[in-house]
């Protein structure tokens, strides 16, 4: 089969790889229909994320036609529509059983070198480094789906590929967040970041009810899309985001700030990003937090920070201090998808949200190649690239 294969900085290619077959009890081949790439992808395709190797196939946003199931997967069979989350889930460990998807216990398996690098095991990621599995991703024509019984949405045909691709990660990713601010009525929510999680964020804000979005970028196609979903839009290089926020506050500050940017911050004004940027040039420095320290300076006391974008390694220069003497709460990890899969499919079917307003490019698998370089190049015109295999 074709795929988008992973050779190293910058060097995505078009290969063919062997087809995926059965593997265990509990696994399901797809055909994939549609497939994505998303800005976690661009964390591999710089090579800042650790633990990638030569002929890794990318991609975690994927769905597609189920062709066929291991003897223990009864409740999929051939020709069932479904989204794979980009997290693998056993379903049945203790993580599992209180809904901490992204967790899971078992479905690792380098369970041994995750042990050592982050503790205790996370959950194994499709198309994503060693540390999470180093598990096939979906940007190809087919896809093995380990513990296919729990790892699967599915979805019906009355809804296109586009209205519920975005169920793999990003709409979630973006829902979750907002979760986790809990969100009250009286709330200002501040978003830096206005890439596609930032846009599924500002209006899962928007639908729990906060009173006012704020959403931070510079690119100005993607304040503009923020502003059709409800936002108040900043913009980083003409504005003192910290002086705007505290005017749009009453000098109190947001009650909850979403990190949707993580490591890669393309702030270049300020000192503090000036120097993350020379620290990862030697690498003395893996990521760039600049959101991060902006978020616990400007935030209300004893308000919320809630972080779905994606950080890789070591931060320096972190005011820990700052945020424990204001109370602030930190919460963040990678998405549990099938907590919020139900819901999320009710809310597009109910047609309180299309997810596919992001989709900016649709390609052929073989275009690949140069729409990593697109998406990373023009901010401007490339919001989400949808790939038809």
């Amino acid at each position: 089969m074709r795929a988008l294969v992973w050779h190293g900085k910058q060097d995505i290619r078009c290969d063919n790889v062997p087809d995926p077959r059965i593997e265990q009890p509990r696994d399901a081949i797809i055909r994939v229909t549609s497939c994505a790439i998303c800005g976690s992808d661009l964390h591999l395709y710089d090579n800042f994320m650790p633990g990638m190797k030569n002929g890794d196939i990318m991609g975690h946003e994927t769905m597609g036609v189920v062709e066929e199931v291991g003897p223990d997967c009864t409740n999929l069979k051939k020709g069932d529509r479904v989204v794979i989350p980009f997290t693998i889930i056993c379903g049945e460990c203790d993580q599992c059983r209180r809904g901490n998807f992204s967790v899971c216990e078992r479905s690792n398996r380098n369970k041994d070198m995750a042990d050592k690098v982050f503790g205790h095991t996370t959950a194994g990621l499709f198309g994503y480094t060693h540390l999470t599995g180093g598990y096939p991703g979906g940007q190809a024509e087919y896809l093995r789906v380990p513990f296919a019984d729990k790892t699967h949405i599915k979805v019906p045909s009355s809804l296109s590929d586009e209205q519920v691709l975005f169920l793999s990660d990003i709409f979630p990713t973006g829902w979750q967040a907002a979760v986790q601010c809990d969100i009250q009525p009286t709330d200002t929510v501040a978003i830096w970041g206005c890439g596609p999680v930032g846009q599924m964020a500002i209006r899962s804000a928007v639908l729990l009810g906060a009173k006012q979005v704020i959403a931070i970028d510079n690119v100005p196609e993607r304040l503009s899309m923020a502003r059709a979903g409800g936002a108040t839009t900043l913009n980083f290089s003409e504005d003192s985001i910290v002086e705007r926020l505290n005017e749009l506050t009453g000098g109190k500050g947001p009650e909850k700030c979403i990190d949707a940017v993580g490591m890669e911050a393309h702030a270049t004004a300020t000192i503090d990003s000036m120097y993350d940027r020379a620290k990862q040039a030697v690498m003395l420095e893996t990521d760039r937090p600049h959101v991060l320290r902006e978020m616990m300076y400007v935030c209300r006391p004893a308000g919320v920070l809630s972080i779905p974008g994606v950080y890789g390694g070591l931060l320096d220069k972190i005011p820990f201090g700052m945020a424990m003497n204001k109370g602030l709460t930190i919460r963040m990890g990678q998405t549990h998808v099938n907590r919020w899969s139900d819901d999320l499919l009710r809310r597009i079917e109910q047609g309180q949200i299309d997810p596919s307003f992001v989709i900016t490019h649709r390609v052929g698998l073989e275009q690949g190649p140069e729409m990593y370089k697109t998406f990373r190049d023009k901010l401007d015109s490339c919001i989400k690239v949808v790939i038809r295999p």
